[in-house]
């Protein structure tokens, strides 16, 4: 490794346009980290039971997982507003709704019916606040070649630090507020900084990836003119007729070439790994990208982040059975947090570093000691060997989630990132929602050491998967586009396009 040259996160937030996204998206990403954690502590308190308690959380958990992606197709769609602002407010509608039931003694199924909205509506910030970056990173943002790739590490990184600086307070916070001063405390702050941040975040419309929308040919040409960016030699001209090359964004050649490099290949955008960008129908209006899901490393993805959101779900839940039976529920959330910080420091130290080896062959390292980190949790009785343990774990996650976003640049065309992210963060999700019930089966049935079973589990049956399917993470040459007979593998001719 080689931090030398290497664009640090000084020059990132230097990009034009960064801190009008990156302080809202912060704020409003806060009640991500604070929505299970708050059913859990609240429905315990209500049931009685960790069961139920995780089951309940779980619930939401599953449904986050099956909405978010829908919504993220249709932030790339649409746009991140129009998607984002309906959402904050069923948010909060659904929390509360959830947190009067609860408090009111309301039947099971009643909980469960209103955990669903609760947790299909979560504000989906930090896919969102990703597919910025790679919108203005892609765009150059002043940056050219292996500089961007660089810039574009850096901001995974800078996420993923970030989510986990979330995950540090969010859990204490709510842990404080429902111990402190009511069970119900965690969740109604939750809903009130979703909305709140919500609204802000998507208040800061100009730096919000275009929409990929079906337009007409006038609606395209008046785009045109928004995002023409000549390059040398190529001149946009959308919509219009013959004797013109279309080059959107493009560099030199004359071909359409939305977000691509030098040579003028069409690739709207368009990633490695065989997925499509949007294409143009014979009106000239666009169709919309496929599913991010149809890529296949996107699923291999998606099995990665399952075992990643089993760790988070099957944490929380036996943290907070174990601080419990040994009569100190208040450092729950102390633990939870000394957990969440060692991701947050090694996601620092990874944005800090220039990568010699491939993503790929980052991850299949990464992982494995991710699952070696926990299988020693279970036997672990002692609060101080708890919170090592626990700190060792959070080291080994951050550079699995940052290789595994950053793969995402690569894999899929800037027309579906967002769906792309939020498929991962789905995942993510998912997999915490089942680690929460089985963890929180098992505490109730065996004790609090049998629910640290769970991540070591989820993560060894993904790790697995990994090995098995690692081939389809593999990412063609990016190089420059070259004619005639010289041209190699993974280059094509320049054409152009009437």
């Amino acid at each position: 490794m080689d931090a030398a040259g290497k664009p640090g996160y000084r020059q990132l937030l230097r990009t034009p346009g960064a801190w009008s996204f990156v302080l809202p998206g912060f704020a409003a990403r806060q009640p991500f980290a604070m929505l299970t954690i708050g059913i859990v502590l609240l429905i315990q308190h209500t049931s009685g039971s960790y069961g139920i308690a995780g089951a309940v959380s779980a619930t939401a958990g599953v449904s986050m997982a099956v909405f978010a992606p829908q919504g993220g197709k249709l932030a790339d769609r649409f746009g991140q507003a129009a998607v984002l602002v309906p959402g904050v407010l069923t948010h909060a509608a659904s929390v509360t709704l959830l947190t009067v039931l609860a408090l009111g003694g309301a039947p099971l199924w009643a909980l469960f019916v209103a955990a669903v909205p609760a947790g299909a509506s979560v504000p989906q910030v930090g896919p969102m606040v990703r597919a910025r970056w790679a919108a203005l990173l892609g765009d150059g943002a002043g940056a050219t070649g292996g500089a961007r790739a660089s810039l574009q590490t850096t901001a995974a990184a800078f996420e993923s630090v970030t989510d986990e600086f979330t995950f540090v307070i969010g859990p204490v916070l709510t842990t404080a507020l429902c111990t402190g001063v009511h069970p119900a405390a965690g969740l109604l702050a939750e809903a009130t900084l979703s909305l709140i941040g919500g609204l802000l975040f998507a208040a800061q419309r100009h730096t919000q990836p275009a929409p990929s929308r079906p337009r007409t040919p006038a609606r395209t040409a008046r785009w045109g003119v928004r995002r023409a960016s000549a390059g040398a030699g190529g001149a946009e001209t959308a919509g219009a007729g013959a004797a013109g090359a279309e080059a959107e964004g493009a560099g030199a050649g004359g071909a359409e070439a939305e977000g691509a490099g030098a040579g003028g290949a069409e690739a709207e955008g368009a990633g490695a790994g065989g997925a499509a960008g949007p294409r143009r129908t014979e009106s000239g209006a666009h169709r919309p990208a496929a599913s991010a899901l149809g890529v296949p490393g996107v699923r291999v993805l998606a099995v990665v982040f399952l075992g990643i959101g089993s760790v988070f779900g099957g944490l929380q839940v036996s943290l907070t059975a174990f601080t419990e039976e040994i009569g100190q529920p208040g450092i729950n959330g102390v633990l939870y947090g000394v957990f969440a910080a060692g991701n947050m420091v090694a996601g620092i130290v990874c944005g800090a570093l220039s990568w010699r080896r491939s993503p790929q062959q980052r991850l299949l390292i990464a992982y494995p000691l991710l699952t070696l980190a926990t299988s020693a949790l279970w036997a672990v009785h002692a609060v101080p060997l708890l919170g090592a343990l626990g700190l060792l774990v959070g080291l080994c996650i951050a550079p699995a989630l940052i290789i595994g976003y950053t793969l995402v640049d690569a894999l899929v065309p800037a027309t579906a990132r967002t769906e792309a992210f939020t498929w991962l963060t789905g995942a993510v999700a998912l997999g915490q929602a089942g680690a929460a019930t089985a963890a929180g089966q098992l505490a109730d049935g065996f004790g609090p050491s049998a629910g640290f079973v769970v991540p070591l589990a989820g993560t060894g049956l993904a790790l697995t998967t990994l090995v098995l399917l690692r081939g389809r993470l593999a990412t063609p040459s990016t190089g420059p586009v070259v004619s005639g007979s010289t041209r190699g593998v993974g280059h094509r001719e320049a054409v152009t396009v009437d």
